[in-house]
């Protein structure tokens, strides 16, 4: 075993069927080290396919093409089965590399379990399982965005609870805290081989992060995790960019003000992440719009963290979906799997126009474990593939407490409910060249 944090070695050799093979650093202990590095060209040309896509002739290779994947060591030890596009079982990190996909997000709560031991849900996204996932979208030539929430479960807009182990804290006491989790969980996940490219210090924290409301309170969290990954990555001798993330982009002012506000407190960071749902987050004109405000007036980078769309209104497993694919359909969209291909090609152009760096899809691999709720239910429980277990509101009552269950996503999945890759999957390797598929109706409108 080779050991060492500063150690790379790259090594490349090319073979027939045009797949670049290599070597990965193997810097620390934690683990081995990654072994052969396996990569997918993207297409040179447009290529036949079962969607339609018009190309997008100047986006770069490099454009991010995305995807959150926290979900999937929990779906695997439900029992769900990933295949390839001819049916094959095969790791979804390799088909996901396949299929254009260059950039692997992944989310991290501190401690996602009660005193028992039992799983909150929603991943059980802890640092091991990012250890586990980011192995593993490595060993695929993907690039790793780690997202940390500075919660033990969910964080968003209306819910930043402060994990378990900081309640009681003052802010200077949850700045250590903060800091030092942020250093020893990114130096684990750097030694044992994951290729971090980024690393979000927060999520969708418009309304706060870790129990703090007061911006200025919030600001001096930001610097003490901006700190840690940058003091880290200089140790690893490591290009790791620094992303805060917040969401509702449809106020554009609100989103200004923000920004203002991270300015006048000095927060560092290089990239300003956003959700864009476009279901929810207004036009992409709008998204444009807040986009060439945050680098024209701010001059940072901008990243679309999580955007997504449906391609059907039937739910796979019995538990809902957050998008029905009926009354939310954005016009001129259908919930199809042409237009969830579609709209994510419209939303890369939009981005690319505007200068972003790129856009993740959110739990494109999030599908159902089985058919039915009651059959599905133990499965969510013993293994956390569900939204929330009934274990989460020991932490979050008003929430979990009451709606645990299963995947409300699934219809926004980019694999079907038995877990094939749809063919819009495809959109990222696509991007440039485009596709072309034979004549067919896509739905008929009422």
């Amino acid at each position: 075993m080779i050991r060492g944090k500063s150690w790379k070695r790259w090594a490349a050799v090319f073979v027939s069927a045009g797949l670049c093979l290599g070597t990965m650093w193997g810097c620390g202990t934690q683990a081995d080290p990654i072994g052969e590095i396996v990569t997918f060209p993207l297409p040179q040309t447009s290529e036949e396919s079962e969607i339609f896509l018009a190309p997008i002739p100047d986006i770069a290779d490099d454009f991010i093409r995305g995807m959150d994947a926290s979900a999937v060591l929990a779906e695997e030890k439900s029992g769900v089965k990933y295949y390839n596009y001819d049916g094959e079982e095969q790791d979804v990190f390799m088909t996901l590399a396949q299929s254009g996909v260059n950039y692997i997000r992944l989310r991290v709560w501190n401690d996602p379990y009660d005193e028992n031991g039992n799983g909150y849900g929603g991943g059980n996204n802890d640092v091991p399982t990012a250890i586990e996932l980011g192995r593993r979208a490595t060993r695929y030539g993907m690039k790793v965005c780690i997202d940390f929430h500075y919660s033990d479960f969910w964080a968003d807009p209306k819910k930043q609870f402060a994990p378990k182990a900081w309640e009681g804290m003052s802010v200077e006491e949850k700045c250590d805290a903060l800091y030092d989790f942020t250093k020893e969980s990114l130096e684990k996940i750097l030694d044992a081989g994951v290729d971090v490219g980024m690393v979000q210090i927060g999520n969708e924290i418009n309304n706060g992060m870790s129990g703090e409301k007061k911006m200025a309170d919030v600001a001096q969290l930001l610097k003490a995790g901006g700190r840690a990954v940058r003091e880290t990555a200089e140790a690893y001798d490591r290009e790791i960019k620094v992303a805060v993330h917040y969401t509702d982009i449809h106020n554009e002012g609100q989103t200004e003000g923000i920004a203002a506000d991270l300015e006048k407190e000095a927060v560092d960071y290089d990239i300003f992440a956003f959700s864009y749902y476009p279901f929810w987050h207004g036009d992409m004109e709008n998204m444009q719009a807040v986009a060439r405000m945050l680098q024209e007036k701010f001059g940072k980078q901008v990243v679309i963290a999580e955007t997504s769309y449906c391609y059907t209104s039937e739910d796979g497993d019995g538990s809902g979906n957050s998008v029905n694919g009926v009354d939310d359909l954005v016009p001129g969209y259908g919930a199809t799997v042409q237009s969830q291909a579609t709209m994510i090609r419209d939303i890369c152009e939009a981005a690319d126009e505007a200068g972003v760096l790129g856009v993740f899809y959110w739990e494109g691999t999030w599908i159902p474990v089985g058919n039915t709720k009651a059959e599905n239910s133990p499965i969510w429980e013993e293994f956390g593939s569900g939204w929330e277990s009934s274990y989460a509101k020991e932490y979050d009552s008003n929430d979990a407490g009451k709606y645990y269950g299963g995947c409300s996503w699934d219809n926004q999945a980019m694999f079907d409910f038995d877990g094939h890759p749809l063919p819009s999957l495809n959109v990222f390797k696509y991007l440039k060249y485009g596709s072309t598929a034979p004549l067919a109706v896509e739905q008929v409108p009422d």
